[in-house]
C-alpha cells in the first residue's frame, strides 16, 4: 500500500457515520477516525442493526474505521462514582468498536491539576490496564495517544505529553490489545521533538501516526502542513526508517483542508524517495 492509500482523515464529529463512509469512498480515503460522543453518532445510537449496516458499508468500500475517544473525559479520574463512569465510557467504545468492526480506538491518559500528578497517573494507569484487559477479551485494540503540552502556568495539564510520561504507561501495559497513536505535532511542542520520540519509542507498537503542523516548542494548534515549522520530510524519513508501515491520519482544518494536505504530504514524502 502506498503512502496516498495509507493517509487517512480524522472526520471526528463532522459527519454522521453513514455520510462519513460515503465521503471516504468518494475521495479514495481508506482510513477514517470517528468520535461517538454526541449527535447522530453518539454511543447510544449504535444499535445492532445500524452497526451491521455500517460494517457492511465499510467492507464494501474498503474503509478502515477507527474510533477516537474525547480527551475531555479524564481517564485519570479518581473521584468515586465519576471514575466508574469513565470506565463505563471506555468500555462503551470497546463494545461499539466490536459491533462496527472498527480496527482501533484512540484513548488518552487523562489530565492532572498540578498538585496531584502522581495520584492521577496511578489512577490512569490502573484504568488503562483494566481497559486493555477488556479490549483483549473482546478482540479490540486501543491506541494510547501522546497528548499536547499546556502553558507552564496552566492549572490543568494533559498526561503523556512527554516521552517520559508516555513511557510510564507504555512500559507497564504489555497487552497485545494496547498499542500507540503517535501525534507528531504534539511531539513538536516539547523539547524531545519528533526525533526524540522516534528514538525513544518502540515504533513496532505504533499503529497510527497523527499529523498536523504547529510551531516548535509552541502551543497547541492544528495547522495545515506548511503553516507551521514542522519538517515533514524529516518526519517521514525518521518514521519510515524506524519501520512504521501503519496509517497516517490528517487532523487539521476542514475535510477539504485534510484532503489537500494529503496531496501535499505525499509530494513531500516522494521528494525523499518514499512512494
Amino acid at each position: 500500500m502506498n503512502l496516498f492509500e495509507r493517509t487517512g482523515i480524522d472526520i471526528g464529529r463532522k459527519l454522521p457515520l453513514e455520510a462519513a463512509i460515503a465521503w471516504a469512498a468518494e475521495h479514495r480515503v481508506r482510513y477514517i477516525d470517528m468520535q461517538l460522543d454526541t449527535g447522530d453518532n453518539a454511543l447510544n445510537t449504535i444499535t445492532d442493526p445500524r452497526a451491521a449496516a455500517l460494517r457492511a458499508l465499510c467492507e464494501r468500500d474498503g474503509i478502515h474505521l477507527g474510533l477516537h475517544t474525547s480527551s475531555a473525559v479524564n481517564v485519570a479520574e479518581y473521584a468515586p462514582y465519576v471514575g466508574d463512569a469513565v470506565d463505563a465510557y471506555l468500555r462503551g467504545y470497546v463494545d461499539a468498536s466490536v459491533k462496527l468492526g472498527a480496527e482501533w480506538i484512540v484513548v488518552h491518559a487523562g489530565f492532572h491539576f498540578t498538585s496531584d500528578i502522581e495520584q492521577r497517573m496511578q489512577a490512569g494507569l490502573e484504568r488503562l490496564q483494566r481497559l486493555a484487559a477488556y479490549a483483549e477479551q473482546k478482540g479490540a485494540t486501543v491506541l494510547l495517544e501522546n497528548l499536547n503540552k499546556e502553558p507552564a502556568d496552566a492549572e490543568v495539564h494533559y498526561l503523556a505529553h512527554t516521552v517520559e510520561e508516555w513511557r510510564y504507561y507504555i512500559d507497564r501495559i504489555q497487552s497485545p490489545a494496547f498499542r500507540l497513536s503517535f501525534t507528531v505535532n504534539h511531539a513538536h511542542l516539547v523539547p524531545e521533538g519528533v526525533e526524540g520520540f522516534v528514538a525513544a519509542i518502540d515504533m513496532s507498537r505504533v499503529a497510527e501516526v497523527r499529523v498536523a503542523d504547529c510551531f516548535r516548542n509552541g502551543y497547541e494548534v492544528h495547522l495545515k502542513p506548511g503553516d507551521g515549522d514542522l519538517d515533514f520530510a524529516d518526519m517521514f524519513r525518521r518514521i519510515e526508517a524506524a519501520g512504521f508501515r501503519g496509517h497516517y491520519t490528517n487532523a487539521f482544518g476542514s475535510l477539504d483542508d485534510m484532503l489537500a494536505g494529503r496531496e501535499d504530504l505525499v509530494r513531500v514524502a516522494a521528494s525523499i524517495g518514499i512512494k
